[in-house]
């Protein structure tokens, strides 16, 4: 059933895409990110709302709960990698900063709406992780210990409301090209950026992984899904990635 869809990361990429999809769904979307020109426009495209939002500020999220009457879907999108050294030249200030968007926002986020989701006749909360949250890999140690840590707070999640009709869904991509992620993990280093799927036939769009978030989010309220993981056919798992032609161009 339609109801008031809260999507964080909203201006761009998965964000902005599944923004898009659940209003497409008959949602009333709340887009809310920090780039509010971005979202100001999404916002008239959809019939939606736009508000500003830093899930790394607690009176920013505060300032969204407030503002908000109902919630019968939360998206926690708004994510990110930031470097690729390994550990023994990593700079904390990355592993930090990663932390604080991808776990400490998601938790922020959740907190402050999850009366709202409770009080309605059933409410769904959808993490955005990745692949990395469950598989490591050479310089994505930060990246991969925020995904993990955001995994754990869902499954915790879950535990934790199991008796009350809210679901816990978490969503897994793997490799995603938008076109923002991969120049914020490399300083805008477009080079590094683009050979991460160099030869890679059809790699995820942000619209196949909202098409994931509808398809969970939009299953009858008993049914969970508890974690579903996608990934382009080229990527096998974390370190096979086929780099070839796959499809008829």
């Amino acid at each position: 059933m339609a109801g008031t869809a809260v999507v964080t990361g909203a201006s761009s990429g998965i964000g902005a895409a599944t923004a898009r999809r659940l209003a497409k769904d008959g949602h009333t979307v709340v887009a809310a990110a920090r780039r509010v020109d971005r979202l100001e426009r999404l916002a008239a495209e959809v019939g939606g709302r736009a508000v500003r939002l830093d899930v790394t500020d607690q009176a920013s999220v505060d300032a969204l709960a407030a503002g908000l009457d109902t919630v019968d879907v939360l998206v926690n999108v708004a994510g990110g990698a930031f470097g690729g050294d390994p550990v023994a030249d990593a700079d904390p200030a990355d592993w930090q900063r990663m932390f604080e968007v991808n776990v400490l926002g998601t938790l922020r986020v959740t907190r402050a709406l999850l009366p709202l989701l409770r009080a309605g006749a059933g409410g769904t909360i959808v993490n955005l992780t990745s692949t990395a949250a469950s598989v490591n890999y050479e310089g994505g140690g930060g990246y991969t210990a925020a995904k993990h840590g955001q995994h754990a707070l869902t499954e915790t999640l879950r535990l934790e409301l199991a008796g009350t009709p809210v679901r816990v869904i978490e969503v897994a991509p793997g490799m995603v090209r938008t076109d923002e992620f991969a120049l914020n993990r490399f300083g805008g280093d477009v080079e590094r950026a683009a050979a991460v799927y160099r030869d890679v036939d059809r790699p995820l769009t942000a619209e196949d992984v909202a098409e994931c978030v509808a398809f969970t989010v939009g299953l009858p309220p008993h049914v969970n899904v508890d974690q579903l993981v996608v990934r382009p056919l080229a990527q096998a798992a974390q370190h096979k990635v086929f780099r070839g032609p796959l499809f008829p161009p």
